[in-house]
């Protein structure tokens, strides 16, 4: 999953803005530092929703990379996790309303799928395949 920065050579240093993401901005002394606060402002950016209803746009494929917009991908972990979180958004369940139809003993285990900290089986995959059968795990992996 990879997001599109604008990036300005400004006095000192770089800026750069998402164009998939209003309010995600950043800024670096050289490119290769405003690179790492630009994966880093997207990472946070995602993972840390304003609103637990909210939903982030997908990034738009159709953005071509060029000198001036480059491509940043977003954490593997963090991109699983928002593609759940946005599939159970998007079809307009509760967590515990997927928790119990994907047969979660507990809401804090379906949870975890939503944070950064899971690492889910293939088991678990397939439930999450079972329950969004258009969820694609290549999304999160590219």
């Amino acid at each position: 999953m990879k997001y599109h920065f604008k990036v300005k050579k400004e006095k000192l240093g770089f800026s750069a803005q998402c164009i998939e993401l209003p309010g995600c901005i950043t800024e670096g002394d050289t490119s290769q530092e405003l690179y790492v606060n630009m994966q880093e402002a997207l990472n946070l950016y995602i993972e840390e929703p304003d609103n637990a209803s909210d939903l982030a746009k997908l990034p738009d494929q159709s953005i071509k990379e060029s000198k001036t917009v480059i491509a940043v991908p977003v954490d593997h972990l963090i991109a699983f996790a928002f593609m759940v979180r946005y599939y159970r958004i998007k079809n307009r369940f509760t967590q515990k309303e997927v928790a119990k139809k994907m047969g979660f003993e507990t809401l804090y285990s379906y949870q975890r799928l939503e944070t950064k900290k899971c690492n889910p089986s293939l088991k678990i995959i397939s439930k999450i395949k079972q329950m969004y059968p258009d969820f694609s795990v290549d999304f999160a992996l590219n």
